[in-house]
């Protein structure tokens, strides 16, 4: 079925789940409940916890392509985590118009193997999007993301208004938001943030990485910034959080711009756990964890730990 006809038949669906009264709509492999056309189903994308390996893994290694490999073998290997026939969305930054060099959006050369690895494991689907800030077009083009998705044999979107659906995310300031149709209809979720300073909530990794699965008027969530962030991550649990660390951010964030606030720590880190994952990778930018108030309001809400070495730790080089 083409794209088109799937969106259009969707929509139909929606439609008459609301005249029904919210029956159960099967999107995929998962079911999507319709409280008059508003899915109440969260995105827990979240695979078993295994006691055989650890929740977080930091691989160091000057090719990206190679840190990446050794951190996802440490943690289970992409099996673990894609299956076949699967329809798989990976969320990398892709938020600003900016090069690979300038470290404000992910590295296009990790999103290009996630999106390998996905497809060798058997995956059906794979697509990569974002929210962008700046003009999407320019922003997946001078990125690099879009020609290395697309050459690993992904489908990137650009959304536009019929690319989200209404969600009710259920949270104590996000209720009712606008939310990617390719983030609630697809199987698997990896979440591929960049590691950087940001001048609001002190860092961007994964949770707040999760901004770019909305749409809506996100610029007045940033009043109570660290308690939207807590929102997000309660409602779309990714499968797997990416952390690229082959290049940091250090100053003048999230957008950058300069070489100099740039640093280049060469790592991976594979993470389960979405809230260990960014306490470990906030370490790149020298700020203490207890100083970035979505981490440990996110601990505080039951979400995962930010004593990332308690909860399964691994380093390879």
């Amino acid at each position: 079925m083409k794209r088109r006809e799937f969106l259009g038949k969707t929509s139909k669906a929606v439609a008459l789940a609301a005249v029904t009264g919210g029956t159960g709509l099967l999107f995929h492999n998962r079911q999507v409940h319709t409280r008059s056309g508003i899915v109440t189903q969260a995105a827990d994308f979240q695979v078993e916890a295994s006691g055989d390996w650890p929740q977080v893994v930091l691989a160091h290694n000057e090719d990206p392509t190679i840190a990446l490999r050794m951190s996802l073998d440490g943690i289970g290997g992409i099996g673990r985590f894609v299956m076949k026939g699967e329809k798989v969305t990976v969320k990398p930054n892709v938020a600003w118009d900016r090069t690979p060099e300038q470290a404000a959006n992910t590295s296009p050369i990790l999103v290009g193997e996630i999106v390998t690895q996905c497809l060798a494991a058997g995956a059906a689907r794979v697509i990569v999007t974002d929210v962008t800030c700046h003009d999407a077009r320019r922003c997946f083009a001078r990125s690099g993301i879009r020609e290395a998705a697309e050459k690993a044999g992904a489908e990137v979107i650009l959304p536009t208004e019929s690319d989200f659906v209404d969600a009710d995310l259920k949270g104590e300031l996000l209720t009712e938001w606008p939310v990617l149709r390719a983030v609630m209809e697809c199987d698997r979720l990896i979440n591929v943030p960049i590691v950087k300073q940001h001048s609001l909530s002190g860092c961007t990794i994964g949770m707040k990485n999760l901004y770019g699965i909305i749409g809506g008027r996100r610029h007045r969530l940033h009043q109570q910034i660290d308690q939207s962030i807590v929102d997000l991550a309660r409602f779309s649990k990714p499968t797997l959080v990416v952390v690229d660390a082959t290049r940091v951010l250090l100053r003048n964030g999230p957008t950058g711009g300069s070489l100099a606030d740039v640093a280049t720590p060469n790592t991976v880190i594979c993470a389960t756990d979405q809230v260990a994952a960014d306490a470990r990778a906030v370490e790149f930018l020298d700020i203490p964890v207890e100083r970035i108030g979505h981490i440990r309001l996110a601990e505080k809400s039951g979400l995962g730990t930010a004593h990332y070495r308690a909860a399964g730790y691994k380093e390879l080089t």
